[in-house]
């Protein structure tokens, strides 16, 4: 519209603000044809990024953390009033985190905050798993699982739901977001009970003493953080119709 117009070009410029017009209008025309674009009209590389994007937010199993956080903290030997105390405090350091994350993912940037904190939750988690299977639990174990919870919310608890939001152009939006979070829903399901099917088996206990399940979530950190360097766009200071531009590019080869 024209009031959009003359903002853009308070904020861009005239030229400049002209450009962004057309190009906003051509990623939503699209949606007012009668038939609905593909959703791999451009491509399938964006569509398996927001999908993998989903399940790796789940598979480096911060839901079986904060779901069984009671359950951990009893295997490590606390008595039932201190995992509580211990499960509060791993709370309040995602909240903090959190917080933290809001403020900064801008200035950082979107894959950044993903790579570091992928990598920070593969180190907690795989020393979780060892102090487990050493029967070293006590303050070192809990100080891992505080890093682990606070690595994930500066990272893969909101960044990923702001990539969702940014990494799909307007023409198939709503229907690869919803795939996206089916799949996010169904990866949850999958570690929630998987967890309780690994910590129960008595033969990797007797191995690892409830460490294994650790370090399967480390490890899918390692590859949350591989995933997102190799195949994730950084999204930011790019407006979503550059972002449609860029996997328009990628999509002749995907």
């Amino acid at each position: 519209s024209a009031q959009a117009l003359q903002i853009l070009i308070r904020l861009l410029g005239h030229g400049a603000a002209q450009a962004t017009v057309a190009d906003i209008e051509a990623s939503l025309r699209v949606q007012t044809d009668r038939v609905a674009p593909s959703l791999f009209a451009f491509g399938s590389r964006v569509v398996v990024a927001g999908i993998m994007l989903s399940v790796f937010q789940q598979f480096v199993g911060i839901n079986a953390v904060l779901y069984y956080a009671p359950l951990m903290f009893k295997n490590m030997g606390a008595t039932t009033d201190t995992a509580l105390w211990q499960t509060i405090i791993v709370g309040l350091a995602n909240a903090l985190s959190t917080v933290i994350a809001i403020l900064t993912v801008d200035r950082w940037g979107r894959k950044p905050l993903l790579i570091v904190g992928a990598l920070v939750m593969a180190v907690a988690m795989l020393a979780l798993g060892f102090l487990f299977q050493a029967r070293s639990v006590g303050v070192g174990a809990l100080c891992a699982v505080v890093i682990y919870s606070a690595g994930f919310a500066l990272s893969w608890g909101p960044v990923t739901w702001v990539l969702l939001s940014e990494m799909f152009p307007n023409a198939i939006k709503n229907r690869a977001l919803a795939i996206a979070v089916a799949a996010q829903w169904i990866a949850n399901l999958f570690v929630s009970w998987s967890f309780k099917v690994l910590d129960g088996n008595s033969v990797l206990n007797d191995l690892f003493n409830h460490g294994f399940a650790y370090w399967i979530y480390g490890a899918m950190s390692v590859l949350a953080a591989a995933f997102v360097y190799l195949y994730v766009p950084e999204t930011k200071r790019h407006t979503l119709e550059g972002i449609q531009s860029l996997w328009s590019r990628s999509g002749s080869t995907a």
